[in-house]
């Protein structure tokens, strides 16, 4: 059996809660006094089968490197941490706007080109340091990426 809510006739408009076909207020209803759902194994097991399908596309996000969007003349995260050899994907978020990534440092150096709206530029950090990634068309965008 399940509990409906039912609006009670009386005088306050108060709803309570009452078994179907009955006049027991669900308060006065124990665990005991309902079936299991036969549906309850299914979505036990969709609700399972979800949760490890989560975890292996986490792992494979992760073992795929991190993703920086630029959108609305920002970096988003603006600081990161990533370890030596890790990849940095550059999103170009903004659907009228192009970008121009780059690094310059005594120990490491890219630079994108134009990015075109869409874009997704991988950059490989193969030195240890706190590099200051820059947008060569909006000079306000900065993200400190500092790899380990």
């Amino acid at each position: 059996m399940r509990i409906e809510k039912m609006v009670s006739q009386g005088s306050t408009g108060k709803a309570d809660l009452v078994m179907p076909g009955t006049n027991m207020f669900a308060s006065k209803l124990r665990v005991s006094d309902f079936a299991p759902c036969p549906t309850m194994i299914p979505a036990a097991l969709a609700l399972v089968a979800g949760a490890l399908c989560g975890l292996v596309l986490t792992g494979t996000l992760q073992a795929a490197g991190t993703a920086v969007s630029q959108k609305g003349r920002m970096f988003h995260p603006g600081n990161l941490v990533v370890g030596r050899g890790d990849t940095i994907t550059f999103v170009n978020d903004d659907s009228d706007l192009l970008h121009h990534v780059f690094v310059e440092s005594d120990s490491f150096s890219f630079d994108s080109g134009d990015q075109e709206p869409g874009s997704r530029t991988p950059v490989t950090f193969t030195e240890r340091g706190t590099f200051q990634v820059l947008c060569g068309i909006h000079p306000k965008m900065k993200l400190v990426v500092r790899v380990d």
